[in-house]
């Protein structure tokens, strides 16, 4: 067990895990359903040598996962969205993805969400968002907060991070720094440092819209349940996937020319 100390500096970010703070080189989470699974995988990249991903250090005297903390900055920022930076966080999942090899694939002790009809080849993050990447010295180096990891396809994590990086998104949903790009470009470059194969290029889009579908049902339903789930549904998250799905309904054409 690890020792609680008595400066404690909040960390804010994310959506849906509250009494997240920094304490000297470590940061304290509440548990959840899901740790010690987390654990598992956090523990795993440490033995395959994935340095992008916070170490297990334990449990404090308060009952919460002390990780290492990673320093540096996250969210949607001028450094985080050049095609540089695309192209590294797509070097970075790709090595994560690959880091996961000979980890169990099985659906026990995960939270779930949605997901890809197909079996899972990876243990995916899905939920790459800008405030869970941190950059040091302009480039994406390292992610946090694995609560919503699961067993997935590769195409489906990826299709996850472009929902935000690329980002698929009615452009009124878009950060500033996100609203005028190109997207199929983006989708274009990401694709290419990662080295996703045609054949998923082909299907990039179609997941995207089921992804859309069956995540408005997830959340729905933990929105039901209360919590931040809910706080984030009152906030609109409904609307935005049903408008995204719309954009892309409108834009599909065109992003798939750069796809293929």
């Amino acid at each position: 067990m690890v020792a609680t100390l008595l400066h404690e500096i909040p960390l804010e970010g994310g959506d849906v895990t509250d009494g997240v703070v920094r304490v000297g080189d470590t940061v304290r989470r509440p548990v959840s359903a899901s740790t010690p699974a987390v654990h598992a995988l956090l523990r795993h990249l440490e033995v395959m040598g994935f340095a992008g991903a916070p170490r297990v250090l334990g449990v404090d005297g308060l009952g919460r996962e002390v990780l290492t903390y990673l320093p540096g900055v996250s969210g949607v920022r001028l450094e985080s969205v050049t095609d540089e930076a695309l192209e590294g966080l797509a070097r970075l999942l790709r090595d994560y993805h690959d880091a996961t090899a000979g980890f169990p694939l099985t659906l026990d002790g995960w939270e779930g969400g949605s997901n890809d009809d197909r079996a899972p080849d990876v243990l995916g993050h899905c939920d790459l968002t800008p405030d869970n990447v941190i950059f040091r010295a302009g480039r994406p180096y390292a992610m946090i907060d694995f609560d919503l990891a699961r067993p997935t396809t590769r195409l489906f994590d990826v299709v996850t991070t472009l929902r935000h990086w690329a980002p698929i998104a009615d452009p009124v949903d878009r950060p500033p720094l996100l609203r005028n790009l190109d997207v199929g470009a983006r989708l274009r470059l990401f694709c290419d440092a990662y080295g996703v194969p045609p054949r998923d290029r082909r299907r990039l889009l179609e997941l995207a819209r089921l992804r859309f579908q069956r995540s408005y049902t997830v959340m729905r339903g933990r929105a039901a349940a209360g919590g931040n789930w809910a706080k984030m549904w009152a906030g609109g998250a409904g609307e935005r996937i049903r408008r995204a799905a719309a954009w892309l309904d409108v834009h599909e054409d065109e992003l798939h020319a750069h796809l293929v």
